[in-house]
């Protein structure tokens, strides 16, 4: 057996102390223990020394009332105001060391914009949560916008059904027709155009503009305001899957454009159309035709009561048919009636005779031809067809011009569309245009605009009346 230690220095070798050497003497639990079949290089032996070991050395920390209602109590005690113990004496005292810490460092130069900064790391840690969610409802609604998933939902046939429906605006977008264009007139091109596209964006309506200009081609021929039926051919030939066409003149204004024409018009119809003209007959048009060769659904007044077999939606007001705002359903029975409507016999025989030519020959179709009745659906003028007060108005005796509850717009009632009809015809097409597009600006405010609104009249009364006062103090003086 060899010694861990270094050589005796004795001549024989060996050590001086007892143990030392090789038959050092070994103890009586060492013996014992070896006895019984035990030694340093067993498994059983090693695991005891690492026993032995861990109990030597650090004892793992067990924590212990841990658990909820102890967490919850130590932050609700953390959050519980701290009174100050220490003497008056000692009111001034503070840890130097932790004075400062967790903060930046404030120059001489700069301490307000530091305790500016500090307060707004706070903040900006205190509220970051809510921050975020800010921060991605404000991304999700930019890219919503962006898509155009509402319109694209609305457009959808299954869904919204706004794809059945496209709006025939009559425009001049490349200039004048006879003569150029002023100020005004594009001014209203301008607002019309962008009134109707933002309403069909919004429910995902098809919008067509339409040339007007086209009136060059038709001029020789004595059909300037035949081109209508022309268009709108057109447009069932380029919109093949819809089925309603819209038709609305330059000087229109969509005075409520929350309102869908489904939730206006479709979804009721049968309580929105009536089928009797007589109901409103200001061209005392003989009806129902009285005729032995005619079938029991034509003598009738009101011809199948099916709402179904309405293919043509249009309003009267004090002169007859008004088709500045009109629908046109596709089917076989609106082919038929714009063919008749196209016939070159109607404008040159009656172009000179007729003086609202495409009207006049539509109500001509409808006195001459009984069969055509049972197709038509009249709607209140109100409806889709609003007149300022300028328009189908009677005089009083003051000389004063009378509101006319079936013809005129009221403001309380929210009628859904005005139409300046005869705007051009001496009265100012800007000034309507402009009044009735501000009014409805001011009729569909958010809920935070009015109460803008409301305060800042508020403050502009209470400055005028001050400065009323202020006037009628100093003329006392």
């Amino acid at each position: 057996m060899s010694l861990s230690r270094s050589p005796s220095p004795k001549p024989n070798g060996g050590w001086s102390s007892q143990g030392l050497t090789d038959n050092r003497a070994v103890s009586p639990a060492r013996r014992a223990y070896e006895t019984n079949g035990y030694n340093g290089n067993d498994a059983q032996w090693a695991a005891a020394q690492a026993r032995s070991n861990a109990v030597r050395g650090y004892p793992t920390i067990q924590t212990k009332n841990e658990g909820y209602f102890k967490r919850t109590r130590r932050k609700v005690s953390e959050k519980l105001p701290m009174f100050n113990a220490l003497s008056p004496q000692d009111k001034d005292w503070k840890d130097q060391e932790k004075l400062g810490r967790g903060r930046w460092p404030l120059k001489d130069n700069d301490g307000r914009f530091a305790t500016f900064r500090t307060f707004l790391g706070n903040f900006l840690r205190k509220f970051k949560f809510l921050f975020s969610i800010l921060a991605v409802v404000a991304v999700v609604t930019t890219v919503v916008s962006q898509l155009n998933v509402r319109g694209r939902y609305r457009s959808n046939s299954r869904l919204g059904g706004g794809s059945k429906f496209v709006i025939i605006l009559a425009a001049n977008e490349g200039g004048g027709v006879m003569d150029w264009k002023g100020p005004r007139e594009w001014a209203i091109e301008r607002d019309s155009v962008r009134n109707k596209r933002l309403y069909a964006e919004r429910w995902g309506y098809n919008l067509e503009i339409a040339d007007m200009s086209t009136k060059k081609r038709y001029a020789h021929e004595w059909r300037e305001s035949w081109e209508k039926v022309d268009i709108i051919r057109n447009c069932m030939a380029k919109y093949p899957k819809a089925e309603w066409f819209w038709w609305l003149d330059l000087n229109t204004f969509i005075m409520e454009p929350s309102i869908s024409l489904q939730q206006h018009i479709f979804d009721d119809l049968s309580q929105t159309v009536y089928r009797d003209i007589n109901h409103y007959n200001p061209l005392n048009i003989t009806h129902p035709p009285q005729s032995d060769f005619l079938d029991a659904v034509t003598r009738s007044p009101t011809g199948d009561n099916l709402t179904s077999s309405v293919d043509m939606i249009l309003s009267q007001d004090c002169g007859g048919f008004n088709l500045g705002s009109f629908f046109v359903r596709r089917s076989s029975w609106s082919d038929r009636l714009l063919d008749i409507w196209w016939d070159p016999v109607l404008y040159e025989q009656k172009h000179m005779e007729w003086e609202h030519k495409e009207q006049d020959a539509l109500e001509h179709i409808y006195t001459s031809q009984p069969h055509i009745r049972t197709h038509f659906g009249f709607i209140e003028q109100r409806k889709i067809n609003s007149f300022p007060l300028a328009a189908c108005s009677k005089v009083s005796e003051m000389g004063e011009k009378e509101h006319d509850p079936r013809f005129h717009y009221n403001e309380f009632d929210r009628d859904f569309l005005v139409n300046m009809a005869g705007c051009e015809w001496g009265r100012d097409c800007w000034g309507e245009m402009y009044q009735y597009r501000e009014l409805s600006n001011r009729l569909n405010r958010s809920a935070w605009r009015k109460l803008v609104d409301a305060v800042k009249g508020r403050f502009q009364r209470a400055t005028t009346e001050a400065g009323k006062g202020k006037g009628a103090t100093n003329d006392g003086k």
